[in-house]
């Protein structure tokens, strides 16, 4: 279209009617767990979170993480104990600062995984996934509200 002056109007309207919304990876995570599951998870209080296994091997464990530091490992006396040979005796920790997340890998074997690449270590945030020798586990944060 071009205007008086010559130059070309950019503008056009479309119809936005036949576009459907998206959704974020935490509403499809969150889409995927029992109606029990979900009530678990609105109901952590703040300053607490939670690993909850949604498949494979211990499909729905759930670990609560209420201090600063949480081992995760093969050893009996990790604050997580995952029982099978692809899990090091101390694979991993989640380490709580202020209302923050992270998690950091302990020299393991096989490595962690945090939402489906290698890392040494990284940020948590609510739905991420660690991948932890055959387990897969999703992070979840406490005191928020979730449909």
């Amino acid at each position: 279209m071009e205007q008086e002056d010559g130059q070309r109007d950019l503008t056009r309207t479309i119809n936005m009617g036949s576009l459907r919304p998206v959704s974020d990876q935490l509403s499809l995570l969150l889409d995927k767990t029992s109606q029990e599951e979900r009530d678990v998870i609105n109901a952590l209080g703040e300053g607490s979170a939670m690993l909850i296994s949604l498949s494979g091997p211990g499909k729905g464990a759930r670990f609560l993480i209420n201090s600063d530091r949480t081992v995760i490992g093969r050893a009996v006396e990790s604050d997580i104990f995952l029982d099978d040979v692809t899990v090091s005796r101390k694979h991993a920790e989640v380490i709580r600062s202020g209302k923050s997340y992270s998690f950091k890998d302990s020299g393991s074997l096989n490595g962690t995984y945090l939402d489906g690449k290698i890392s040494e270590q990284g940020q948590l945030h609510d739905g991420s996934e660690l991948h932890i020798g055959k387990y897969r586990l999703h992070f979840f944060i406490g005191g928020r509200v979730r449909g």
